[in-house]
């Protein structure tokens, strides 16, 4: 299971080989500028950063979210600039968001990290120049997981809170990933648990669960099995499906043996069931990514188009 960790994370947290250049070639790839490390966020003395990609021209007041995350494993150095070029062609702002990274920080750690990030994003929608009301977000594998989180679980901030961020919204318009994680405790079949288990045992470290001591400062690893099942279940995507949740499109291989397609097929049949617009793409034949994966990002901007259009 180490290789397939590996394998995972040196697929989306590097350029090659699926998103290596030569792969996608636009008619014309649109000029931008990169703003880079914006702070979102602070938490244990670090900061949360995010790279802005801005259309030099034609940009069209949406913005694209990009979960930069393979394995929870999140790095700077993976933020690559052929991710985005399809969304800049089409005119929208790219936020690439880097989040906290296991091993040190655990899933509802780094769900609270992509909040903060959306929520910071439509507090500054006017120095960004969009429309706080039209946010998609995307990513891949553990990326696709979390594009999921907002937007199923998304919400509507706290007004009580301290800090003006945290009283804005982090709901997303639309969702479009590839082969996430959805159930993590029925996983490839019903009653299966991976929380850092069977086919996901290699990722143990983002599941190993803890909660902090109000007094005496401390965190303690949570080895009550009721609570991290609860937990399970609260990271889990499928659970958190309504009516008002985005139009979503997930991409996924049948033959993808880390993330089994059945983890699409169990969200997408339970947001058709809610009444939202949800569209799965098979890939035939293909595995946890696929070489020329780099074309289905104008899919991706399609929809976004046609999901995320000024409001009337």
């Amino acid at each position: 299971m180490k290789r397939a960790q590996i394998f995972i994370v040196s697929l989306f947290l590097s350029a090659t080989p699926l998103f290596g250049p030569g792969t996608i070639q636009a008619a014309e790839e649109a000029a931008f500028t990169r703003t880079e490390d914006v702070v979102y966020g602070r938490k244990h003395g670090m900061a949360l950063t995010m790279d802005v990609f801005t259309p030099k021209e034609h940009a069209n007041g949406a913005a694209v979210v990009w979960m930069v995350s393979g394995g929870w494993f999140s790095s700077h150095d993976a933020i690559n600039s052929a991710m985005v070029q399809e969304f800049l062609n089409s005119g929208y702002t790219v936020f690439a968001v880097v989040h906290g990274s296991q091993p040190k920080f655990t899933i509802p750690e780094v769900v609270a990290d992509v909040n903060r990030a959306v929520r910071f994003i439509r507090f500054h929608a006017n120095d960004y120049k969009i429309d706080p009301d039209r946010i998609g977000v995307t990513g891949a594998s553990a990326g696709g997981h979390l594009s999921l989180m907002l937007g199923t679980a998304g919400d509507a901030g706290d007004p009580k809170a301290k800090d003006p961020i945290d009283r804005v919204s982090s709901r997303v318009q639309a969702v479009a990933c590839f082969f996430p994680p959805t159930d993590f405790l029925n996983y490839g079949k019903p009653g299966e648990n991976a929380l850092g288990r069977g086919i996901l045992q290699g990722f143990k470290a983002p599941f190993d669960f803890n909660e902090q001591d109000p007094d005496k400062k401390i965190f303690r690893a949570i080895n009550d099995e009721s609570k991290i099942l609860e937990i399970g279940r609260k990271i889990s995507p499928v659970n958190h499906v309504s009516a008002d949740d985005p139009p979503t499109l997930i991409f996924h291989g049948d033959a993808d043996q880390l993330v089994p397609i059945q983890q699409a097929e169990l969200i997408i049949d339970k947001l058709k069931a809610a009444g939202v617009e949800s569209k799965l793409v098979v890939k035939k034949g293909a595995s946890h990514g696929w070489p020329d994966l780099l074309k289905d990002l104008s899919i991706i901007a399609d929809w976004f188009d046609e999901h995320l259009k000024p409001k009337k």
